[in-house]
């Protein structure tokens, strides 16, 4: 436990950085106007949605989003709450410090937070709603957030200074041979993750297929998967959507200085609540209250999952499967 002076000095630099997250992260929101552009059939990022015809669901005009689960501005302080306590560890975790910390921690937290997410409103919205004005709109929203305000917390916590930890670390450090297989398994459980999330949570709300024009029962699961299998360019996406995302992390997980099951549970919250927690607002580009909340539970269930794993696999070299079994654990 702390000193009440230091437990004193940190309330201070926590408020301090909340009122800041608040401001950089309105200031991106300015970048766009949503309720003048939206339609109807937005998608948020981390869904998987068929890509068939019958989806394309014809849309006559702007539509008013039903409310959040929260209000407005109850939604900003809970948003502002989530990121700073996942932003504040991933810094004072960190081997690094100064500008090398602030440059690396803005590049992850702007590719895993905007760019991985709107990969997939271009792909999946730019031929019905989001139109050529408004998609860069949409990437230069994280960069307040990610560019300001992570170096200003750098220097907020106090980790402005250049250093390095010079203890060992045998973080992601492994044969090329083993980087390879691992890399190919942790791209295969993003791909069967985001499916079985998808179809088992998402696609079982009655509401949510008839939002995406597919009213009416599902289909079995079979049947959806080779339907949607047709057409290769999601699973095309998702993967180097999952690549993307394991650069990311990877500087979160060979900087931690932390416990390898404090680092995968850091690294679990870092992926799926920064690009998922907004859901609780209202959206006019997902309009329905409950389409949203299921998102929300698919994608935060699904993402921290995956992450967990990656930490599992790239924290250290395995020299046999019992090994990678093993429960004993190294710093």
């Amino acid at each position: 436990m702390g000193s009440p002076r230091s437990i004193f000095r940190f309330i201070l630099r926590f408020v301090l950085l909340y009122f800041l997250f608040l401001v950089f992260y309105v200031m991106g929101s300015m970048f766009i106007s949503v309720p003048e552009t939206a339609v109807s059939e937005g998608i948020v990022s981390e869904t998987a949605v068929p890509e068939t015809a019958e989806s394309e669901t014809a849309v006559s005009g702007p539509v008013v989003s039903e409310p959040g689960l929260v209000s407005p501005t109850s939604g900003l302080l809970i948003i502002a709450l989530v990121n700073l306590m996942i932003i504040i560890p991933l810094i004072q975790t960190s081997r690094w410090g100064g500008w090398r910390l602030a440059l690396i921690l803005a590049l992850s937290y702007y590719g895993a937070a905007t760019f991985v997410v709107q990969l997939e409103s271009w792909y999946f919205l730019t031929a019905n709603t989001v139109d050529a004005q408004t998609l860069p709109r949409l990437f230069l929203m994280g960069i307040p957030p990610a560019f300001l305000f992570i170096p200003l917390a750098v220097w907020v916590l106090g980790k402005n200074r250049s250093t390095v930890d010079t203890t060992p670390n045998p973080a992601m450090v492994m044969p090329v041979s083993q980087w390879v297989w691992k890399l190919v398994a942790i791209v295969a459980a993003y791909l069967v993750l985001y499916w079985l999330a998808g179809y088992f949570i998402a696609w079982q709300n009655p509401v949510l297929r008839a939002f995406y024009g597919q009213p009416g029962p599902a289909l079995p699961f079979f049947e959806h998967t080779l339907n949607t299998m047709r057409n290769s360019r999601l699973f095309i996406l998702q993967i180097i959507r999952a690549l993307l995302y394991v650069l990311c992390m990877a500087p979160v997980i060979r900087g931690s200085k932390v416990n390898p099951w404090w680092t995968a549970l850091l690294v679990g919250a870092y992926l799926s609540l920064p690009q998922n927690i907004a859901l609780i607002l209202e959206n006019p580009l997902l309009p329905s209250a409950v389409v949203r909340l299921t998102h929300l539970v698919e994608t935060v269930s699904s993402n921290f999952i995956w992450g967990l794993f990656m930490v599992w696999l790239l924290h250290r070299k395995h020299h046999s499967l019992g090994d990678l079994f093993s429960t004993r654990i190294h710093s």
